[in-house]
């Protein structure tokens, strides 16, 4: 049965841009395998069960297959059952609004209110 380091497959099958991201992922704990933390050189099997945070996004993975290499983005999507939970959206508007008492809003912020206004 082929293994992988897990900061290699994550890199591997495009979760993580750079290898360096993954390794930095498992090191802060964001990255568990079967539902433990893992270290950036814990191995990684078929049929494993990943979570990880990508930014603010929750996702769960199960390993499909390892790759040998390099490979583009359609094969390596097909390495892994995407099993995350569907996220809320998020109405631009009210995430921009702001609280009472929260101050005057930035230059940025007014940019973004005019921008949806428009």
């Amino acid at each position: 049965m082929e293994r992988h380091r897990i900061d290699l497959w994550l890199k591997l099958v495009c979760l993580f841009k750079h290898r360096a991201d993954a390794t930095e992922a498992c090191k802060g704990g964001l990255v568990k395998i079967n539902g433990e933390r893992c270290k950036p050189a814990a191995t990684v099997k078929e049929g494993d069960v990943v979570e990880f945070y990508s930014g603010d996004r929750f996702r769960r993975v199960v390993v499909q297959a390892m790759p040998a290499g390099n490979v583009s983005k359609e094969t390596a999507r097909t390495m892994y059952l995407d099993q995350s939970p569907e996220q809320p959206k998020l109405d631009p508007l009210t995430s921009i609004l702001r609280e009472r008492g929260a101050g005057r809003p930035t230059k940025r912020d007014r940019r973004e209110l005019d921008k949806l206004r428009r």
